[in-house]
């Protein structure tokens, strides 16, 4: 028994392929069943790695909110004997996307895991953040009540000056705005924020700076795929 968890690209662009690495194709050449978050983009993805694979050869399962039923057939197939690929929309399943109760399914049933390496935004944006990567937390999603989000910043930013921890979350993109817009005013002058857009796309912008500093720029990120850090000092 076998699952292979396969990456996939943070951004729908030719160039983007270039973020993932040569074994990824045979590992996909031996999958027979595939979960994916999205069976339209998996298979469009899958296609440009490999143009000679017949799409209908395969069994195809969506990962959904109807979670008993989507593990109770992964189960069957891994029972089965069948080898699967697991697909989240971007990045790597199980990491800020779907896939880690069907790992932790093949986990009960001592299936063997392949975690396969590619683009992580959480990882790739901290690496170019120069922020603490020795101590850092993801929390993906900020409250979306402007009340809530204000104390959620003050919150993150008092922990990351408690134990010199990288605070790093996300948002729905068309809300980037609002949110940067939120923390330069909510944080201290000295804290450091970074900024990470459209990551391992030709418009990629990782920028870390002060609050300070933030203030006298004009951001305009509306719509674009991104991920924010914040370093307390």
């Amino acid at each position: 028994m076998s699952v292979y968890l396969i990456p996939t690209v943070l951004h729908d662009d030719e160039n983007a392929l270039q973020a993932l690495p040569s074994y990824l194709l045979p590992a996909i050449q031996q999958c027979e069943v595939f979960f994916v978050e999205n069976e339209k983009t998996a298979r469009r993805f899958l296609k440009k790695l490999w143009k000679e694979m017949v799409i209908d050869n395969y069994q195809w399962f969506a990962i959904h909110k109807a979670e008993d039923e989507v593990k109770a057939n992964f189960i069957q197939q891994l029972k089965a004997g069948k080898t699967i690929g697991i697909i989240s929309e971007a990045g790597c399943p199980g990491v800020a996307d779907p896939g880690q109760i069907l790992v932790m399914a093949a986990q009960d049933l001592n299936a063997t895991i392949h975690p396969l390496v590619g683009p992580s935004s959480i990882l790739l944006a901290l690496m170019a953040s120069g922020m603490n990567g020795q101590r850092f937390q993801f929390h993906g999603y900020l409250p979306i009540d402007s009340v809530a989000r204000k104390k959620a910043i003050r919150d993150l930013e008092a922990e990351s000056s408690k134990n010199n921890c990288t605070q790093i979350f996300i948002e729905t993109p068309y809300r980037n705005n609002p949110l940067i817009k939120e923390i330069i005013q909510t944080c201290k002058p000295e804290t450091r924020f970074c900024i990470a857009v459209d990551i391992t796309a030709p418009t990629e912008s990782i920028q870390t700076k002060s609050i300070k500093k933030w203030k006298d720029l004009e951001v305009d990120i509306h719509k674009r795929p991104a991920i924010f850090l914040l370093l307390a000092v």
